[in-house]
């Protein structure tokens, strides 16, 4: 296995729509390296999840660790051509971060309920219902996949931070 290179903001790849994949393509070897490369890349920087254009992939897929424990040591989940939809109105504000932005936090608002339609990494078809924190990383996962950046989603620049600032002034605010 590898550690990919991760696109910074700033790159094209981040900007564009990733291609949906078909199913035969999904279990081709290489296709399955590029999920184990990814998911050893989102652990060796720390993430929680890892979209396709995040590693210049323009496709579909994202990786996550999608269990409601964000440390818990469950395996990565593989999402494939991801549909979301929102199972309740109400929305959340929440701070995220970006392996593709690093270093910088923001209040981000999102559905905090959702169910994802989705192929797995056998290119099976399944539905997982998510809420609040694995809900938010699916969501923000997603929308790498579509192009857009957490910055797109904020509805104020008021709460951008540094990181550094986040632990010292923010973090807290979370336990």
């Amino acid at each position: 296995m590898s550690i990919l290179k991760v696109a910074r903001m700033g790159h094209p790849v981040l900007r564009m729509r990733g291609r949906a994949l078909e199913k035969s393509e999904i279990r081709h070897p290489l296709f399955q390296k590029l999920i184990d490369d990814m998911i050893e890349t989102m652990h060796e920087y720390n993430g929680v999840g890892l979209a396709g254009p995040q590693v210049h992939e323009g496709v579909r897929m994202f990786v996550a660790l999608l269990a409601e424990d964000p440390d818990s040591k469950t395996d990565a989940s593989v999402i494939i051509n991801p549909e979301i939809t929102p199972l309740a109105g109400s929305r959340e504000e929440g701070w995220e971060g970006c392996l593709s932005i690093p270093d910088i936090r923001g209040m981000v608002p999102r559905f905090t309920d959702i169910s994802v339609k989705a192929l797995d990494r056998e290119g099976r078809n399944i539905e997982l219902r998510l809420k609040n924190f694995p809900a938010r990383v699916a969501q923000h996962e997603t929308d790498h996949l579509d192009g857009v950046l957490f910055f797109d989603r904020m509805t104020s620049m008021q709460s951008l931070t540094y990181l550094e600032e986040y632990s010292r002034f923010h973090a807290k605010d979370d336990d």
